[in-house]
């Protein structure tokens, strides 16, 4: 008895499953947010069943853990079927579409996944794009987000562009707090006291019970916080 009523768990599984899918494809990119598809129905599924348990004592705790484990191996496979059979991964998710092309939004393509043009005006201006003219290309992801590739002439310039060096500060780490020498963060940077002493006193720091917290990055520059009773704490760079 126990096995048959296990089989039939089974058989509710592999039968709802495929019709969430169904239907959450019908419905269309927005019913996922920013979970992939099939992820998106077994935590539907899951919370679905666990909540089951949970409210109706009547339900037997060991077909709830069966379904739960037999849900996570479900999904277990069909991920790994995913990556390994590229038809079936188009089959089961939404492929990208493209929603605008040199600065003019492709209406077929919005409508067929089912978006209203303020819904791409929405998204877009939520991408600090207010000129639909300024993009090259702009493409709804499997996730429900947007991507924008903007106009060459309309695109932020970068460092690079403005032909600017940008030093690399690294990791900042705290080898004073609260007037206290962190000596064994000063052990794996390679300082001693005495050499952290010399650059605050080259800063003009004399007592180390004034300083809230001071950081070093690799590239030896400090950064400190100043203690003070009456005021804020006082950041500055060295």
């Amino acid at each position: 008895m126990l096995f048959q009523e296990l089989a039939i768990v089974t058989g509710r599984i592999l039968t709802i499953l495929p019709l969430l899918l169904f239907m959450t494809l019908t419905m269309g990119k927005r019913s996922i947010g920013q979970v992939p598809i099939f992820d998106f129905l077994v935590i539907v599924t899951l919370a679905s069943v666990t909540g089951a348990d949970i409210a109706d004592p009547s339900v037997s705790h060991i077909h709830t853990a069966y379904a739960i484990v037999a849900i996570a191996f479900f999904q277990k496979i069909v991920a790994l079927n995913v990556i390994r059979n590229r038809p079936f991964g188009k089959w089961i998710t939404f492929e990208p579409t493209v929603v605008v092309k040199d600065g003019k939004i492709l209406v077929d393509n919005v409508a067929s996944i089912r978006y209203s043009i303020d819904n791409i005006l929405q998204m877009l201006r939520q991408k600090d794009v207010f000129d639909i003219g300024d993009v090259k290309l702009a493409i709804i992801e499997a996730n429900g987000d947007i991507s924008i590739q903007r106009k060459p002439e309309k695109a932020i310039p970068t460092i690079e562009d403005l032909g600017i060096h940008k030093k690399n500060l690294g990791i900042s780490y705290p080898v004073i707090i609260e007037g206290k020498m962190r000596e064994e963060v000063m052990k794996e940077l390679g300082l001693t006291k005495e050499s952290l002493r010399k650059k605050l006193e080259g800063m003009g720091v004399i007592r180390l019970d004034t300083i809230f917290l001071c950081t070093i990055n690799h590239e030896g520059d400090l950064q400190l916080a100043y203690s003070s009773k009456d005021e804020s704490h006082e950041l500055v760079q060295h």
